[in-house]
C-alpha cells in the first residue's frame, strides 16, 4: 500500500479543474475548508428550497420563495440616484413588483422585456401592502425554466462565492465520482438499506425535500457511518498494532492486596471492585493492556489504580503512575503513600524538578528495581529514566495524551500494560470517538462516606452576605476555595481580578487566613501556597482555575465560583468536586452576573439539580456540540465532515464493532472487503492508520 490508490486520483486533483473554478474562487473556497474536489462533495447542502411551480403569489406567506410564471407589465425606472428599478409583473391571479437595486436597466430590459412571458422565483416580501420580489434568484424564459429544481439545495458559503458558483463546482466534482468497492458489511447495508457510496453522494446532494436533508435520510446516515467507520478503524489498526507488541502475562499472589484492604476504613465499591477484576484479568491476558478508568470526581479512582499497581509488584514488576502536572504528581504521592505503607511497597516521586546527583541516585534505583511503584510527571519520558522491569503504567487526566503519546508510553516497558484514568465523565458516543482504541471501566457509583454538596446559585449583588458567611465558616474551622474567573484570554486582567479579590478578601478575613494561587506564580510559590491551606495555615484559598484538577483538601467544605456563568458545565463540574472529600456537609456557592443568558442559566440550573457527571456530560454534550468539550485542538478528536456525534451515537457504536470485527477477520486488511476499507482510509484522510498498516 505504497501511495494512494489511483481510483482516487479525480477526487484528490486540483480544485481548479472543476467547472466555474478558477484561483481565485479556489483561494476562497479555502476558508471553507475545501481544498480538492473529495473537500467539495462531502459539503453536503444543509438546507433547501422548494421551488416547485405554483399558480399565483396571492396566498403566499411573506418570506417564503415562491416560483411563479408571469408577464411583465412595464419598468419603472428609478427617479432618483440610490432608488431601486421596479418592473411591474403579473401571475395568473394578482400583480406585483420585482425590485433591483443598483440595477444597469438595459441589462433588465434585455432580462425582462415588456409583454413578454418569464418565470421568476425568489423570496417574496409585503411592502405597504403590495407584494415584492427582491432581486429574484432566478428569471428566465418559460421554454428554460426546467432549469430551476423543484428543491434546490443550500450550501454553506463564503463571501465571494455565491450558491450558483458552488452547485456547479459541487456537480463538476460529483461528475468525477469513480466507482469505489464497497467497504460497509454487506448484511449491515442490507439491514439499513443504505445505498452504494457514489449513489450515497449523488442522493445527498440532489434532496427531493426536507426529509432528505435530515441525518436519518438513509443517503447521509451511509455516508456518516463511512466517516466514523474510517476513524474506528484507525483506532482499531492501533489497538491491535500496541497489542501485536507481545504483553506479559501478569498475575500476582494478591498478598500485598489483601494488606491493603484489611487496613482500609470501608469495603471498595461494587464498581471498584468490578474494574479492579477487569483490570487483573486483562494484565494477566498475553496481549497488551489498554483500558481507560473512568469515574467521576471522587469515585475512587485511586484505590482501583493502586490496586492494578501491586498486581504489577506482587508479580516481581514495577509500576508507574504518571500526572499531567507537578502539583497532581505530588498529590498521587500523598495519596498513595499511606496504601503504599499497609503493603510494605517501596514510592517513590521523580518530576522535572529532581536534579544532580538525587535524580541519578533514584534512576539507579529505578534500574536495579529496588523502587517498585515509582509516580512522575512526563519528565518520565526522558531517555534515561530506565526501569528494572515495568509492567503497569497508570497515566492520569487522558485529554492531555493522544494516541501517539499512550504508544510512546507503553514503549518504555516492553510489552507494559497501559491504563489510562480520567476523572471528566465523557458521554458514551464521545468516549468512543477518542477512546475506541481502549476498553472502558466506569465507577459509578460514589464510595460511602461522600457528603453531597449543596448548590446554591448567588447573584453578585450579595458578595458581602457570601463574606459575612465565609467569616462564621472560618470561626469553626472551616476552609474554603474561592475561584476567581480566568477573564478574556490575558492573563495580565486575570492576574488582576485574582489578586483583587484577594486583597479584599485579606482585608475582611484578616491578613493570615487568605492564600492566593494563579497561573503565573512560579511553581514553588504556587506549591507553598497549596501546602498552607493543605496543612490548614490558610483558611481561604482565591485561586484562577488552576486548582481544577485533582487537588484533595479534606477539610475544605466551601466552593465559591465567582462569574460562574463564563465557565463550561464539564469546569464547574470539576471544581465543585474539589469539596465535599471529608465529613462536613458541604456547599458549591455559584455567583452569578445578572442578567444570565439562556445557555448560561441551563448550566447553572443543571448543575444545582444533579451532582451525577455523566447526566452533566450529556448536558453539555446537547449545549455545546462535540468539538467544544473536549476542545478539538488538544482532543485529538477526529473533525467529522457529515457524521454528527451528538446524535449519531448508536452509529458510532455500531461502526466501533464492526472496524474490531473486520480487523480481527482479517488483521491484515488483506480480503477483498479489506481491500476497499484501505481505500476508505485513503478516501477519508487516515494517514496515522495507513502507516499502522505499512509497519503491520
Amino acid at each position: 500500500m505504497s501511495g494512494r490508490p489511483d481510483i482516487l486520483f479525480p477526487l484528490f486533483g486540483d480544485l481548479e479543474g472543476l467547472e466555474g473554478v478558477g484561483p481565485k474562487t479556489a483561494k476562497l473556497l479555502a476558508q471553507l475548508d475545501i481544498a480538492k474536489p473529495r473537500d467539495l462533495v462531502f459539503t453536503l447542502p444543509h438546507a433547501g428550497v422548494d421551488r416547485r411551480r405554483r399558480a399565483s403569489l396571492r396566498d403566499v406567506p411573506a418570506g417564503e420563495v415562491a416560483t411563479v410564471e408571469i408577464a411583465v407589465l412595464r419598468h419603472e425606472p428609478p427617479r432618483s440616484r440610490g432608488r431601486p428599478y421596479r418592473v411591474q409583473v403579473q401571475d395568473t391571479e394578482t400583480a406585483f413588483t420585482l425590485v433591483f437595486f443598483h440595477a444597469r436597466g438595459d441589462y433588465l430590459r434585455k432580462l425582462l422585456p415588456e409583454g413578454a412571458r418569464r418565470v421568476v422565483s425568489g423570496k417574496v416580501e409585503h411592502f405597504d401592502g403590495m407584494i415584492q420580489i427582491v432581486h429574484p434568484d432566478h428569471v428566465l424564459p418559460a421554454d428554460e425554466a426546467e432549469a430551476i429544481p423543484d428543491f434546490e439545495p443550500v450550501y454553506p458559503l463564503t463571501a465571494g462565492v455565491n450558491l450558483k458558483q458552488m452547485s456547479k463546482a459541487v456537480q463538476s466534482a460529483l461528475d468525477r465520482l469513480p466507482d469505489l468497492p464497497e467497504w460497509i458489511d454487506p448484511a449491515l447495508r442490507a439491514r439499513e438499506g443504505w445505498p452504494g457510496w457514489a449513489a450515497a453522494l449523488r442522493t445527498a446532494h440532489a434532496p427531493l425535500g426536507h426529509r432528505e436533508l435530515a441525518a436519518t435520510a438513509p443517503a447521509r446516515q451511509r455516508l456518516a457511518y463511512d466517516e466514523l467507520f474510517a476513524h474506528q478503524l484507525t483506532l482499531a489498526l492501533a489497538r491491535a498494532s500496541v497489542r501485536r507488541g507481545k504483553g506479559r502475562v501478569t498475575t500476582g499472589d494478591g498478598r500485598l492486596r489483601r494488606k491493603v484492604l484489611a487496613a482500609l476504613p470501608y469495603t471498595p465499591t461494587g464498581a471498584q471492585a468490578r474494574a479492579l477484576d477487569e483490570i487483573a484479568a486483562d494484565m494477566g491476558a498475553e496481549t497488551r493492556m489498554t483500558r481507560l478508568l473512568q469515574g467521576d470526581v471522587g469515585a475512587g479512582k485511586t484505590l482501583v489504580a493502586f490496586m492494578a499497581l501491586l498486581v504489577a509488584v506482587e508479580a516481581g514488576g514495577q509500576g508507574v503512575m504518571m500526572a499531567p502536572t507537578e502539583i497532581l504528581a505530588r498529590q498521587h504521592l500523598d495519596n498513595l503513600r499511606p496504601l503504599a505503607e499497609e503493603a510494605g511497597v517501596v514510592l517513590e516521586i521523580l518530576t522535572g524538578r529532581d536534579k544532580g546527583a538525587e535524580r541519578r541516585a533514584k534512576l539507579a534505583a529505578l534500574a536495579a528495581g529496588h523502587i517498585q511503584v515509582l509516580v512522575g510527571t512526563h519528565a518520565l519520558f526522558q531517555p534515561d529514566v530506565a526501569f528494572q522491569e515495568l509492567r503497569l503504567a497508570i497515566v492520569d487526566e487522558q485529554h492531555r495524551f493522544g494516541v501517539a503519546q499512550r504508544m510512546e508510553l507503553s514503549a518504555k516497558g516492553q510489552g507494559a500494560d497501559v491504563l489510562v484514568m480520567t476523572a471528566t465523565p465523557i458521554p458514551r458516543s464521545l468516549a468512543l470517538a477518542t477512546y475506541g482504541d481502549m476498553d472502558v471501566s466506569v465507577l459509578d457509583e460514589k464510595p460511602p462516606g461522600r457528603t453531597p454538596i449543596k448548590t446554591a446559585l448567588v447573584s453578585a449583588g450579595r458578595m458581602d452576605e457570601v463574606v459575612e458567611h465565609l467569616r462564621g465558616a472560618i470561626a469553626q474551622g472551616r476552609q474554603a476555595y474561592w475561584v476567581c474567573p480566568l477573564v478574556e484570554e490575558s492573563e495580565v486582567s486575570d492576574l488582576t481580578a485574582a489578586e483583587e479579590r484577594f486583597k479584599r478578601l485579606r482585608a475582611a478575613l484578616g491578613e493570615r487566613t487568605v492564600g492566593l494561587v494563579h497561573g503565573q506564580m512560579p511553581p514553588t510559590e504556587k506549591d507553598a501556597a497549596m501546602a498552607r491551606f493543605q496543612q490548614g495555615e490558610t483558611s481561604v484559598l482565591v485561586a484562577t482555575t488552576v486548582i481544577e484538577v485533582g487537588v484533595d483538601v479534606p477539610n475544605a467544605s466551601i466552593m465559591v465560583i465567582e462569574r460562574a456563568e463564563w465557565f463550561g458545565l464539564a469546569q464547574l463540574h470539576q471544581l465543585r468536586g474539589r469539596v465535599g472529600r471529608g465529613a462536613a456537609a458541604s456547599t458549591c456557592l455559584l455567583m452569578y452576573q445578572p442578567p444570565l443568558g439562556e445557555g448560561a442559566r441551563r448550566r447553572l440550573e443543571t448543575l444545582r439539580e444533579t451532582e451525577d457527571g455523566f447526566r452533566i456530560a450529556e448536558e453539555d454534550l446537547a449545549m455545546r456540540g462535540a468539538g467544544d468539550l473536549i476542545g478539538t485542538a488538544q482532543s485529538g478528536l477526529p473533525r467529522f465532515r457529515i457524521a454528527d456525534l451528538e446524535r449519531q451515537s448508536a452509529l458510532m457504536a455500531l461502526a466501533q464493532s464492526d472496524a474490531r470485527k473486520l480487523m480481527a477477520d482479517d488483521p491484515g486488511l488483506e480480503t477483498e472487503r479489506g481491500t476497499a476499507a484501505r481505500v476508505l482510509l485513503w478516501l477519508m484522510e487516515q494517514d496515522r492508520a495507513i502507516r499502522l498498516i505499512k509497519i503491520g
